[in-house]
């Protein structure tokens, strides 16, 4: 059973995210040097993290220290890069196992970061990707804007307008504010894939990944009985087999007996790489900061930041033309009348 108040991946010691030189004597930085560098990137502009709050999606080439990371931990260059993607796009035209609705670089890029360029995992991916896409086409449809609405309300799930110290995404789930009598878990998972196809259309997400944070505050056996096997492989197909993005981390909040009964239908489909991966914190926010600096954390959990609701992100993002054509490009498609729904939410 995990215990409370104490992080605990139940294979050795906890691993860190990453070492930062904030520059200044705090107890941040006594925190910070207690944190593995694991070899990530040591961030030049830092301090564009803590200063931004604003909504946007970094659509840019990486900065020259996260590419020099993708170099020595995934093996990309420019080299590399082009000759691998010859090779993924002739193998998936060869096995004929998928059909892509994209062929174009940037978008099977992605699959290969995610595997660190192994082209037969990359492969691997793509196929269950596309296979999850058709065994599960109720969480690909177009969420209604009052369902959107609902869950930002509700502050179920949110993706904060900051990065960790070490430039990554954090999700965070609620699990205790979502009434499963108001809505099915479907409109997790389909809320969970919108923000996932955000996410990596960001070059630095696919080559860092993104960090999660599951919040089980106030959870009863209601949420309990909606995580059936199957449900419990869809959670994982989406974060480790068949998503082109990286789980870095997953922290545990406030876990109780009720989690016990929801992670024991989790446990049997975990490797050791994945439960090297998940930490428990119980109520213990020193503990989480001991892997995102509350310099990086909203201030319910010990941190200095602000949120946003889920729909607000939507709201920022959809002005962006650029945005606007990947969406369409995903299937996800942004009528007028849409556009009006959006910038009246409130």
């Amino acid at each position: 059973m995990p215990q409370e108040n104490k992080t605990s991946t139940g294979v050795g010691e906890p691993r860190k995210d990453c070492q930062v030189d904030t520059g200044r004597d705090s107890k941040d930085q006594q925190i910070a040097k207690k944190i593995d560098a694991e070899d990530m990137p040591e961030l030049k502009d830092n301090q564009e993290f803590l200063e931004d709050e604003q909504v946007s999606l970094d659509l840019s080439e990486p900065p020259p220290e996260i590419l020099e990371y993708a170099r020595r931990e995934l093996g990309e260059t420019d080299e590399v890069k082009c000759q691998m993607l010859q090779e993924f796009r002739d193998m998936i035209y060869e096995r004929g196992e998928c059909l892509p609705h994209r062929m174009d670089d940037n978008f099977l890029l992605r699959f290969l970061r995610a595997r660190n360029y192994n082209l037969k995992s990359a492969h691997r991916l793509i196929v269950n990707y596309y296979n999850f896409k058709g065994e599960h086409p109720e969480i690909y449809q177009q969420m209604e804007i009052e369902q959107i609405k609902i869950l930002g309300d509700d502050d179920v799930m949110t993706v904060p307008p900051y990065r960790t110290q070490c430039g990554r995404r954090i999700i965070i789930y609620r699990v205790g504010n979502w009434d499963p009598r108001k809505y099915p878990v479907e409109e997790l998972f389909k809320a969970t894939v919108s923000v996932l196809e955000f996410g990596l259309l960001e070059p630095t997400a696919q080559i860092l990944g993104g960090s999660v944070i599951f919040d089980f505050k106030n959870i009863t056996m209601a949420h309990a009985w909606t995580v059936t096997p199957q449900v419990a492989s869809m959670m994982l197909s989406l974060m480790v087999t068949s998503f082109p993005i990286k789980t870095h981390a997953i922290h545990i909040l406030h876990q109780s007996w009720v989690f016990d009964a929801i992670f024991a239908v989790f446990k049997p489909l975990l490797d050791t790489n994945m439960r090297n991966k998940i930490f428990f914190h119980g109520s213990d926010y020193e503990s989480l900061h001991e892997h995102i600096l509350p310099t990086h954390l909203p201030k319910m959990y010990g941190g200095i930041r602000n949120e946003l609701p889920y729909y607000k992100w939507i709201q920022a993002l959809i002005k962006n033309p650029k945005i606007i054509e990947e969406m369409n490009k995903m299937g996800y498609i942004l009528t007028d009348e849409m556009r009006e729904d959006f910038a009246r939410l409130k």
